[in-house]
């Protein structure tokens, strides 16, 4: 049987565009317009996430949230066009998983809804996250199975790469310098020009990550230090 995902907006283009991506993931999709309906469906259907905006012509998202929470242990994504640090923070303490700010790439959202249902499957069955993998915005990598999906697809990563990659992953919210990455992932000494070689290989996976140069999402430098990946 299907995830069935609710989605609560009220902009009717937003929501069909969901519900075409969603549905053609294999999701079973149902659309509310305010929080009284989606308070309705909740109750005669078994929601296994939902996607909620924070503007709602009834009552607003956030109360929203907090009202479910206090029933009901689904993953709660929040959709909002408000992008400051507090009202993502307000959001979160509300009881909700994940927020993301509008315009958005219909991708990442789907993305993003495959983490929670995979990590809400783990608490269900009371599995722990892999320390082999790293699930975070969009990007999934797999150290055993050496792959690498973003927003869902799968990425054609060059064995260098894919352990770039993983090495940053898995020290998550560490800056790795270039010397420690080059003499762990190439296994030789480094030397003052083995800082291009890493330098080449972190721009090429940028460029397949879809990173811009000035503003990198995944893979970050810290100036004079080196190179990180945020939990």
């Amino acid at each position: 049987m299907s995830d069935k995902i609710l989605i609560v907006e009220d902009e009717k283009e937003i929501a069909d565009l969901l519900e075409v991506y969603l549905t053609n993931e294999g999701y079973s999709v149902i659309k509310a317009e305010c929080s009284k309906d989606a308070l309705v469906f909740i109750e005669k259907q078994n929601i296994d996430l939902m996607l909620l905006d924070i503007m709602l012509p009834d009552i607003d998202g956030l109360t929203l949230c907090r009202q479910i929470r206090e029933k009901y242990l689904f993953p709660i994504i929040m959709l909002t066009a408000r992008s400051s640090d507090m009202d993502k923070i307000n959001g979160l303490s509300m009881g909700a998983d994940d927020y993301i700010t509008k315009p958005f790439n219909p991708l990442e959202v789907v993305a993003r809804v495959k983490t929670q249902l995979r990590r809400y499957t783990r608490y269900n069955t009371q599995e722990t996250e892999s320390v082999n993998e790293f699930d975070r915005d969009g990007l999934y990598v797999c150290k055993d199975s050496h792959i690498c999906e973003l927003y869902g697809k799968e990425l054609s990563l060059t064995p260098i790469e894919f352990d770039i990659l993983w090495y940053l992953c898995e020290r998550k919210g560490t800056v790795v310098s270039s010397e420690e990455l080059f003499e762990n992932v190439w296994g030789e000494k480094y030397f003052t020009n083995s800082n291009n070689t890493v330098m080449a290989h972190i721009a090429r996976l940028r460029e397949k990550l879809g990173d811009e140069p000035r503003h990198p999402k995944f893979v970050k430098t810290v100036w004079g230090v080196g190179y990180k990946i945020e939990t």
